[in-house]
This record gives C-alpha cells, structure tokens and sequence, in this order.
C-alpha cells in the first residue's frame, strides 16, 4: 500500500461495532485507508506524511445533523434578520428594545426579527397588530415565532406582500383573521410564513451568508447537514457554491401543491444530493398547532402563548391530503420525511404510510417521522414494525423542559416527551438533531441531552427513556447518516469511508455524560481537509 497523506495518532472513537476504539487512522485521497494501532499504522507513513498527534483530545467521525434547515439558518443568522432567540436575548425587555432599535436601524427598507418565544422569554407583549404597527406605521416589520411555525407582520408588510383579507390560506397553513374577517398579522406555517421573509433575502448576499453557515456547522463538529425545507429555487445558487461547501448537504423538496417535482431520488454527488419529499402532519407545541389525543394544561404559559386552555391542538394537513401527497412521491421512489409532533397526528401518518407501502412494498424505504415529542411506546412499535425511522428533536428538554411538563402538559405526559429510550428499545435506528435555528447546532448537548434528560430546573425528565453514550453517539453519527442514504460513505471511522472527522478534547464516553456538552471541537475535517 501506498504511503497516507495524512495519519492521526491518539484515541479513535470509531463508531464501528467489529473495531470501536483504535489508536491511529491514515488518510489518502479524501479516505480513510487503515484504521488500527499505531503499529498498524506506522508502515504507512513515508517521507511525506503529515503526522497528527491528537494527544489528550479524541478523533472521531464527524457529526450528522439530520434535520437540518442550513439553506434557511444561513438567512436567519446573517445580518438582515436579527436574532432574538432565547438562546441570544433572554429579557423581555431586552427583546423589544431590539425590535423597536431594528425598525429604526432600517426604515423605510424594513425589519426582520427571528426567535420570538412568550415561553421562553416570559413577560413580552402581545404582538397584536396594532403593537405591530405601533412600533412601525410606515415600513415593514416581521417577527419569526422561535418555532418558525408562526410569524407577526404589521400593515405595512401585508400591503407589500400582497396580503388582503381576499388572500387564500396557502396549503397547510393560514392566516390569522379577526372576528371582521380581517388580517390580525399572523401567519401559521412555511406556507404563510416563508414568503414574508423575501424582503430580507437578497441573491446577491447569499453566497456570503452560506460561506458563514458552513463555519457555523464546522465549529460544532458537524461535516454533514439535511436541508428539510429545501425550495429548488436555491438549488442554483448553492450549485455555484459546490466547490466551496465544507459541509455535505443532503436535501429534503418541500411537498409542493402541485404534487410535482422536477428532480430524481438521490441526485447530485456526495457532496450534494436531494434524497427526499418533507412533509408535515401538525406545527408546533409551542403555539398550539399540534395534533394530541390529550388537552393542553390551564396555565400562564398556555394563555401566554396564545394556546386555548383543553384544546388538543389541530392538524395541519387532512388525512386525505397526507394520502395525496405520499401517493404521489412514494411510488416514484423518494423518501417522505414528515414532521409530526402529536401523538394524534402519528396515528395518522402510520396509517398514510403503512397503506401507501401495502400498495408501493419497498423493502429499504427508510420512511421519517420528525421531531415525535408526543409519540407514544406502542406507536414506536408499530413504526419500528414498518420499518419507519424517528429523528428525535431532544434538545427540547434542556430548554423547555420544564415548561413541558409545568407549562403545558403536566407531569405525565410531559416528563415522557422525546422517548428516545424507548424509540431504541424498539430495534429502531434514530437521529438526534436541532432542527436550528430553533436551536442551535449542539450535536454534544444533544448526546448529553440524551444521556441524562436534564431539565433546566435540574429535574430529570422521564429517566427510562435516557440512552446510553454509546447509543446517543450513533444517533448523532452512523444512524443518522443511515437516514439520510450515506452510511455506506460517513458516519463511522472505516476503510473505504470519507475521512469526515472531529476532534473532541476528550473521549464522551470516558467523561461523566452530563458534561458531554461541555467539551470542546478542536477540529474539523472534510475529506482530511481541516475545515475547522
């Protein structure tokens, strides 16, 4: 054999059952070429092989986010939308100010705000539409729900976008009208919600705002990343970029009304490659929109959010639609991903799923269900049974925990949200993701996360359905790259596979899991690239 490229010594975590630790790895072309003790390793350097010595720190496959929206986070994080997620600003106060210093920073072109969360950030006003319009009575003003399932425009943005109490609620989503039958300024769903952003993407200033998204990936380990609302619209604009992307994309068309897509299942190159149909079931626990076979609590929370105290949310999508749209992307061979969060609304799509798959039996279809907050043991079963998949958004315990189980649905349902643990249990192979910029790209909290189902109150969350560091690392690594149809290139540290790697400073398996979050990227490769 040839003489590596590149050789890491030190401490390999390496994800494969036959090899799970190691002591060096060596790299040609892109690819790992061996992966053993140094011993192993050490005919392979030459005279012009660059040696890395990892020293205290741990060398592994590079993180997977699996429900991931970088095309859209690299607009929600630049500089025309400002951030104001609880992860940024956390005072109420402190969240106006910045709204109303926005509207005056840009007049008359328009201000764009993302991260409004009343449960998180307890105390903000109600953004009516005349609050909306108070602040900013002549340009336009947009505030994304931190969900990004809800958004708040004023007149002014209305008038701009076209919007009148004529306009038709898009599929799936509707806007919010008052008891007249007049716009109150909200918006509900990607529908609605998206197309009020229009003002704040410019084609030009794309480039750089996708550039600075790859280094914000690249900095948290991660060297692969779904896109789950993909619009072929930017399919030209993240072509150009190809050759500078240090993240592999894998993208997800949004489910269109015209039940039509111009694409086929799984093209483009390792780099970039469009693998699947995203559909939604409901929106978010956190305005109310999801579908549950139980009501929402009383409380200051619920009435802060808007949420009807007993209601047991809605659907966004009738079962019929969800017939409609799996019919005619299943047979022609994609991958449907749906977002679901209420248990009502799994039983739905089980149902879509398990007789679309009796008419179109395909035996390696890897079927989703995204996020799954509310989904119930015997619904995992019967998931598991048809071969369906859940990526788990579990994060959601670290920073709502405590309103789950307080604010919204009580300690019964609540301390069972993301049952990881029992999704596991059930045979079935899971991911674990952020769905940012709802939050951010934490691959590390999400195993430790996992691993403990800590609250922010300190509380523990449902303790049988906590995974194993081991199981939590595979749901970040491997069994995400499975959902995503590129297990056979990353995922794990193997001969044959792209040297996709982070360097952690220190082994998560060897440190206490509640301080997993805690440790530090020290590096990250692309094909043996440093790109971190």
């Amino acid at each position: 054999m040839s003489a590596a490229e590149v050789v890491f010594t030190g401490t390999v975590l390496t994800v494969d059952e036959k090899q799970p630790t190691a002591g060096a790895l060596a790299i040609a072309e892109g690819r790992i070429i061996a992966v053993g003790d140094r011993s192993d390793i050490a005919p392979l350097v030459g005279p012009d092989t660059q040696t890395i010595d990892i020293g205290d720190g741990c060398i592994m496959p590079g993180f997977v986010e699996a429900h991931g929206h970088p095309l859209m986070e690299a607009v929600a994080l630049s500089d025309r939308i400002v951030d104001i997620r609880p992860v940024t600003i956390r005072d109420p106060d402190d969240v106006v100010a910045a709204v109303r210093g926005e509207v005056a920073r840009r007049e008359p072109h328009g201000a764009y705000l993302n991260g409004w969360d009343s449960l998180l950030q307890p105390g903000l006003p109600e953004p009516t539409l005349s609050w909306l319009n108070g602040i900013a009575p002549d340009s336009p003003l947009v505030i994304i729900h931190n969900s990004g399932h809800k958004a708040y425009f004023n007149s002014r943005a209305a008038q701009l976008n076209g919007l009148t109490r004529d306009t038709p609620d898009p599929k799936g989503a509707k806007y919010g009208r008052d008891s007249a039958g007049e716009l109150d300024g909200t918006a509900e769903e990607i529908g609605a919600v998206f197309p009020l952003l229009g003002g704040a993407i410019a084609a030009d200033g794309y480039p750089d705002m996708l550039r600075a998204e790859c280094a914000r990936l690249n900095r948290a380990g991660l060297t692969t990343c779904s896109e789950m609302a993909f619009d072929p619209k930017f399919g030209p604009l993240v072509q150009q970029l190809h050759s500078e992307l240090t993240v592999r994309l894998r993208t997800y068309e949004v489910s269109n009304a015209q039940l039509h897509t111009d694409a086929t299942p799984g093209q483009g190159d390792d780099m970039l490659r469009q693998i699947g149909i995203k559909i939604w079931v409901d929106g978010s626990p956190w305005i109310g929109n999801i579908a549950l076979s139980f009501p929402y609590l009383d409380t200051p929370a619920t009435r802060s959010a808007g949420i009807t105290p007993g209601s047991c949310g809605c659907a966004n999508y009738t079962r019929e639609q969800l017939d409609e749209i799996v019919n005619a992307y299943l047979p022609r061979g994609w991958q449907m991903a749906c977002h679901v969060q209420g248990d009502a609304g799994v039983d739905t799509i089980l149902d879509v799923y398990e007789q679309a798959l009796q008419r179109n039996p395909r035996p390696d279809h890897r079927l989703r269900l995204e996020h799954v907050g509310a989904i119930r043991p015997e619904q995992l079963q019967r998931a598991a049974a048809l071969g369906v998949t859940c990526s788990i958004f579990v994060d959601q315990i670290h920073y709502w925990g405590d309103v789950i189980v307080d604010g919204l649905f009580g300690p019964e349902r609540g301390s069972c949200w993301m049952p990881a643990g029992s999704a596991v249990a059930t045979g079935m192979r899971i991911s674990l993701h952020n769905d940012p910029p709802v939050t951010p790209e934490e691959p590390l909290r999400n195993i430790s996360v996992a691993a403990t189902r800590v609250a922010p109150s300190g509380r523990v969350l449902g303790p049988q359905e906590r995974l194993t560091v081991e199981q939590a690392i595979r749901a970040q690594t491997i069994d995400a790259a499975w959902q995503l149809f590129c297990d056979d290139v990353i995922g794990s540290v193997e001969i044959g596979k792209y040297a996709d790697l982070v360097v952690l400073s220190d082994d998560p398996r060897r440190v206490p899991p509640e301080q997993i979050a805690d440790l530090q990227v020290r590096a990250t490769y692309l094909a043996g690239r440093r790109v971190y």
